[in-house]
């Protein structure tokens, strides 16, 4: 029996003393992602029938149980990251994990527990010369966060809608482009192409807390989420403390974004308008523009009683056969996909900093960096229309032509005779991915 006082780390299907192993009915009926060590077969079947009153209580044992805390740091030590606020790195952490676990297990326990200030950092947008701002934990407060996701996130998942796929288990991107694949060929053409404006910024807390409240009972896991609501954010030596948003960064910000939506997910669905979310990202299509100018009405007035503001210039009434929409990277339009001009920026941004003429590398490894590059991209969009490619092939080997052009001595970038001093021929021998051939193959099995 795991002495509590002495965490340890555990395997991820780890069962409580005197519990009897699992059936497959839980993991049959869709809660396989749970943290078994957290999740035990009793607490799924309570989840699967309710706890009396809607809410739960007495979870904050099974946030700084051992066992729970061991969990949430093997997925923090995987993820890496930066160090936060406090200058402790993950390999630091990690040359003293059981200590630093304890540490956290006893303060947590005790009710002494405080999350540090987060860093904030600003980076570079994709396809945009604006940046975003990230904050950055510190590593000890991730694995609280991580931990405490591990006991909630269940209870709010079992009622998020069907429709929503942003940070959610067993879902994703895919999940949300084939929905809408779906729904253009059975002729919901009209769209809703929407953006909410600064959302994960602009998330009001007490009514945050409110929807958190109605399946959470206990008060520390409460007093938890808000303590990181309000951690203090430090950001140019300059301390502050936000009063609304969700500190983007933080490993429990995509749940409660999720949880503040819900509300929203299910308005909509209930007035069976077909909504595809993807975190705060969203198309809703329909079959006629009335339908789609009444659903555009109906989700700005909810939007609005949250709190919440569309975008002004990112919102709009759409034909998809005719002026198309963009979602989560894809250009929907004319019954066909094209990747979006910004998702094409970030990719030639990518390939032009591992191809510069003044790369000293061997063609063998810059070929090698660019082909981890283009298979990753071509994965997420080989579901684009075939034109995408050749041209996109051509130009990378323009690049590549260029960069062999300065090494031969010759200035300016690649001309028409460099064609015959490098054909394609050259680049297939040197194992050069091509995207058009990716393609070909795919259509063809």
């Amino acid at each position: 029996m795991t002495n509590e006082n002495q965490p340890a780390r555990v395997p991820g299907r780890a069962m409580q003393a005197g519990e009897a192993p699992p059936s497959r009915s839980a993991v049959a009926e869709g809660w396989a992602w749970v943290e078994r060590s957290v999740w035990t077969e009793r607490m799924l079947k309570t989840l699967e029938t309710g706890v009396k009153g809607g809410a739960w209580f007495s979870l904050v044992d099974k946030v700084y149980r051992p066992s729970t805390l061991a969990a949430a740091w093997e997925r923090v030590r995987r993820n890496a990251g930066s160090a936060g606020t406090d200058g402790q790195s993950v390999r630091e952490i990690q040359a003293n994990a059981e200590h630093h676990l304890k540490r956290l297990h006893d303060e947590l326990r005790e009710g002494t527990y405080r999350p540090l200030p987060v860093k904030r950092v600003w980076i570079d947008k994709p396809g945009s010369r604006q940046k975003r701002p990230l904050g950055v934990p510190a590593v000890r407060d991730r694995i609280v966060q991580t931990a405490l996701r591990l006991v909630i996130e269940p209870i709010f998942e079992r009622e998020f809608a069907p429709r929503s796929y942003g940070f959610r288990p067993g879902r994703g991107c895919k999940d949300a482009l084939r929905r809408v694949d779906a729904l253009l060929r059975k002729g919901y053409v009209w769209g809703v192409d929407a953006d909410l404006k600064g959302y994960f910024d602009s998330i009001p807390h007490e009514r945050l807390m409110e929807d958190v409240r109605e399946r959470i009972a206990d008060g520390r896991v409460l007093g938890l989420i808000e303590g990181f609501l309000q951690q203090g954010i430090l950001e140019d030596m300059k301390l502050w403390t936000p009063d609304q948003g969700t500190p983007q960064g933080a490993v429990i910000s995509p749940l409660l974004a999720n949880i503040y939506l819900h509300p929203v997910d299910g308005a909509m669905a209930e007035a069976r308008y077909e909504m595809v979310r993807y975190a705060d990202d969203f198309v809703i299509l329909c079959r006629s523009l009335p339908e789609a100018q009444a659903a555009l009405a109906k989700v700005r007035h909810l939007a609005e009683a949250r709190g919440l503001t569309l975008h002004p210039d990112k919102t709009r009434v759409v034909n998809a056969l005719d002026e198309g929409f963009e979602f989560l990277g894809y250009r929907f339009e004319q019954g066909r996909k094209w990747p979006r001009d910004k998702s094409l920026m970030k990719l030639k941004d990518a390939i032009r900093a591992k191809t510069k003429r003044t790369n000293g590398h061997s063609l063998e490894c810059i070929v090698a960096d660019v082909n981890r590059t283009l298979r990753g991209w071509f994965e997420y969009f080989k579901h684009c229309h075939r034109t995408t490619f050749p041209s996109l092939d051509g130009w990378i080997r323009r690049r590549l032509r260029s960069l062999l052009r300065k090494r031969s001595k010759r200035r300016g970038i690649s001309r028409g005779e460099d064609h015959h001093r490098w054909p394609n021929a050259y680049f297939r021998e040197c194992g050069l991915f091509s995207l058009e051939q990716a393609h070909r193959a795919l259509l063809q099995s």
